[in-house]
């Protein structure tokens, strides 16, 4: 048995990256691969004397024994996982472990138009090793009240348990750890010759300046959990001209607050304030995520389990230059054939009225749902009746009004695309419908202008 978590989840090159490693062999080492198309060696360690140390609870630092390691300054920004190879018999490598595995970014420097951030914190989040996770057993805390999670445990991407049902169209991996969509994208970045620097929502959290040296943001599947730091990063990045894309859903749906010098985090849910604070919408903090995001998992839906219905996205306006070059028309319609569907598991949209046949516009109280008033809906992704979630909402009762998958952009000083989809990641690789990927292109592209 071995297992391990980084101290942080981020270094620096030419820095030092700490590894807190267990283990019941005498000896073992770590292997480096940084993630690209497929696992790239990056370098061996010497080996090291194993530790045996007691498993903690999820809600504290686990204070396994400290292995410390020099990041070259040349290794380039990237995600990164530490192989642990106990010996004799090491375990395999795979992109999906639950064990010998620990997952973490080397940042960049400024270089690249395009950043991409991982969601350590939703990764954190369906965590479940020690016995709990935010949906599995919460921890409580009383100070700051609510459920509290460590960050300074196994899991978080890779090597540990996580919640959740399996993915009925692909369950190689659980759907909330860094194989299931992360890795897919990057892969596919890889082998197209898209650069980018990678850093953590912690990085955005604790560097207000770091989106200054880039043009792109870039976020993927499923980036659930926000702390105010990070969301203010975000908006400010925008609010001066910056571009983020959003290639997920259920985006900025739960508020967190990290605390122990940010090695965990606390969401109020259950606490005093409740709703008041681990929401953002109108309910609960008073920033819609509409207002970021331009789109919100309130006004579409999830379907966690079993093969979904969909209608695909419905093409809203073919003249706009996200759709440059895939030949779509008004009405057409894409991803309702994909496998996975295309819109699913879990979808953000926009508050919508029909508009004809095939065609909705925003409704008369989107402004006042947080939706920007420059948003323009591209393409609409209907959910129907018979999905397992269409959430409550202002203006309307339970699963009442149109819920939906919305793809559309906002500006505000820069510009924001948001997919609407989780599943985006795996249709784009998979090749399966082919105007994802020419769409996934002219965004990377018309934002980061690389």
């Amino acid at each position: 048995m071995i297992r391990g978590y980084p101290g942080r989840p981020s270094v620096a090159p030419g820095s030092q990256l700490t590894l807190h490693v267990s283990t019941d062999a005498a000896r073992f080492r770590v292997a480096f691969h940084r993630w690209a198309d497929g696992f790239v060696p990056m370098a061996v360690s010497g080996p090291l004397r194993g530790v045996l140390a007691p498993k903690g609870r999820p809600e504290a630092d686990w204070r396994w024994p400290e292995y410390h390691f020099d990041v070259p300054p040349d290794w380039p920004s990237g995600v990164y996982i530490a192989h642990l190879q106990a010996e004799p018999d090491p375990e395999p490598l795979a992109i999906a472990m639950t064990s010998a595995a620990a997952l973490f970014v080397v940042r960049g420097t400024g270089l690249s138009a395009l950043l991409y951030k991982l969601p350590i914190a939703t990764y954190q989040a369906y965590n479940c090793t020690g016995g709990g996770c935010f949906y599995h057993q919460p921890p409580r805390s009383l100070d700051p009240p609510g459920a509290r999670l460590s960050w300074r445990r196994p899991g978080g991407g890779i090597g540990g348990h996580t919640f959740g049902a399996p993915d009925h169209y692909d369950d190689s991996s659980p759907r909330q750890t860094f194989a299931h969509w992360d890795a897919r994208f990057i892969r596919w970045m890889a082998q197209h010759g898209i650069e980018a620097e990678f850093c953590t929502d912690l990085d955005v959290h604790q560097d207000p300046a770091l989106l200054e040296r880039h043009r792109l943001l870039l976020s993927v599947g499923h980036d659930e959990y926000w702390s105010e730091p990070m969301r203010d990063a975000v908006e400010r990045h925008v609010a001066h001209g910056g571009n983020v894309a959003f290639f997920g859903a259920n985006l900025c749906w739960w508020r967190i607050h990290l605390v122990d010098g940010d090695s965990a985090m606390v969401c109020h849910q259950g606490g005093p304030r409740g709703p008041q604070d681990h929401w953002w919408s109108l309910v609960g903090a008073q920033r819609p995520e509409d207002s970021l995001t331009g789109v919100s998992y309130r006004h579409g839906g999830g379907w966690w389990d079993g093969p979904r219905r969909t209608q695909g996205f419905i093409v809203q306006q073919p003249d706009h230059w996200v759709f440059a070059g895939t030949g779509l028309r008004q009405g057409d319609r894409f991803g309702a054939d994909s496998q996975p569907p295309l819109v699913g598991y879990e979808c953000d949209g926009a508050p919508l009225v029909p508009a004809g046949p095939g065609r909705f516009a925003l409704s008369p109280e989107a402004t006042a749902c947080g939706t920007p008033p420059t948003f323009q809906p591209l393409a609409v992704g209907p959910l129907d009746l018979d999905w397992q979630e269409l959430p409550y909402r202002e203006q309307h009762g339970d699963r009442a009004g149109i819920h939906s998958a919305t793809l559309g952009v906002h500006e505000r000083g820069g510009t924001v695309f948001t997919a609407g989809t989780t599943d985006w990641a795996q249709v784009l690789v998979n090749g399966s419908d082919p105007h994802v990927e020419r769409i996934t292109r002219n965004v990377l592209r018309g934002l980061s202008e690389f």
